[in-house]
């Protein structure tokens, strides 16, 4: 099993993969035909280079310079990273003669950091602060493809659109806002023929995922004034905090919170007794008793009627985790996700937004075939038991770290009558 986002898997021989990446580009830059060797990511990242009318020869352009580049990136919300993204890899990139890169969401770069002397060779190809490597821009790259895609990235050598930058090898992984999901940037690390292996990207990875939690601990929280805040995720009884209060809630007044979160327009009596309860015995006058009990608790100022709503906006936190998933800010997502949305509700509603999210955030996950996310949710406790999970796992982990993944695949095939182990 090979990973495609990888450049050259281990034991590879990257001598004899230059010499047919160099024809394959030569091919695709004269007659705009991709032939093997390439890596699909690879194909599609040409495609949009020569679209993009990017030339095969040439250099980055520096768009930001001294003053405008100093003001820019210390008020850029990755400065505030920096000080991990240093701490991780700033040994590794000196002791192997690399460079440590940090661009934003434009492929500028913000920082160029490592070795002296392959700084000084980089400049040449002006891979220096200041200058945009956006794919649109100077062609595949790791920052700039990385940025495209929205993925962890690795390009080897002559997989560059241009030939330049055809003597580095690069992995990048995008970094996003632990709040937003928005796309902040990328960090990159540069460097030779060494750098073509698994272990570079998954470290690069790794670092991108520490920047996002260190910028999660350093955001503010949401201001309380006029806002609230609803944790429902991986708990039966959610918790309210407004006013610099908190309340922790009964499953029934949970329900109803989560409801009006997802409706902030309102729901009438009707519509609520539809959405709260299986059984359609229960009256408005049981679904009124509620929500007067409810109000007692909250306070009319935060909870009117005709039709029920919240007065405040609420921050959800499973809304949070739906917003990171729509940008595509998986690792994000995840790392918001404390499990199923009130896992024993049996309210009609909250049952499909419960299965709706789960299942598009385990999608995600699979599909990224990342496996520190593919990890995180099969040591789960709602993941401990998913086939699919624990199988996209054992099929990224390298060969000597499957052993224990593999026999929790054949354990959980043999309690699930799945047929044998893979």
């Amino acid at each position: 099993m090979t990973d495609a986002w990888v450049a050259l898997q281990a034991g590879a021989d990257p001598a004899a993969r230059l010499g047919a990446l160099r024809r394959a580009h030569d091919t695709f830059t004269a007659a705009g035909r991709v032939e093997r060797p390439v890596r699909s990511v690879v194909a599609d990242s040409w495609r949009r280079s020569a679209r993009a009318r990017v030339s095969p020869d040439g250099h980055a352009r520096v768009e930001l310079c001294d003053d405008d580049l100093g003001s820019y990136r210390d008020g850029h919300p990755l400065a505030r990273a920096m000080p991990v993204v240093r701490e991780l890899m700033g040994t590794y990139a000196m002791d192997g003669e690399h460079l440590v890169a940090v661009c934003d969401a434009q492929g500028r770069l913000l920082w160029v950091e490592g070795h002296a002397r392959t700084r000084r060779r980089a400049g040449r190809m002006n891979f220096v602060p200041g200058a945009r490597w956006a794919e649109a821009a100077v062609g595949t790259n790791a920052p700039g493809t990385a940025l495209a895609v929205d993925r962890p990235v690795q390009v080897f050598a002559a997989e560059h659109f241009r030939r330049p930058v055809q003597q580095w090898t690069c992995a990048a992984a995008p970094v996003h806002d632990p709040r937003s999901g928005r796309l902040l940037g990328a960090v990159d690390i540069t460097g030779g023929d060494s750098l073509a292996h698994p272990h570079s990207l998954a470290f690069v990875q790794a670092v991108a995922r520490a920047a996002e939690a260190h910028l999660a601990l350093l955001a503010p929280p949401p201001p309380v004034t006029g806002s609230a805040l609803l944790y429902a995720l991986g708990r039966n009884e959610a918790l309210l905090v407004a006013g610099g209060h908190k309340l922790r809630l009964s499953r029934r007044h949970s329900e109803i919170l989560v409801l009006l979160a997802r409706h902030p327009e309102g729901l009438t009596g009707d519509e609520l007794l539809c959405e709260l309860y299986e059984d359609e015995s229960v009256t408005p006058v049981t679904l009124r008793a509620e929500l007067s009990r409810l109000r007692r608790l909250l306070g009319p100022e935060l909870l009117h009627s005709r039709p029920y709503r919240l007065t405040a906006v609420v921050d959800a936190d499973f809304d949070t985790v739906a917003r990171r998933l729509g940008s595509g800010a998986v690792a994000a997502a995840l790392s918001a996700y404390a499990g199923p949305l009130l896992p024993g509700s049996r309210a009609p509603a909250v049952a499909r937004l419960r299965r709706r999210l789960e299942g598009q955030l385990r999608a995600a996950v699979i599909a990224r075939a990342d496996p520190g996310l593919l990890a995180d949710w099969a040591y789960s406790p709602w993941g401990e038991d998913d086939l699919a999970v624990w199988q996209a796992l054992d099929r990224v982990l390298p060969a000597r770290q499957r052993p224990a993944v593999h026999a929790r695949v054949r354990e959980l095939d043999t309690e699930l009558g799945a047929g044998p182990g893979r």
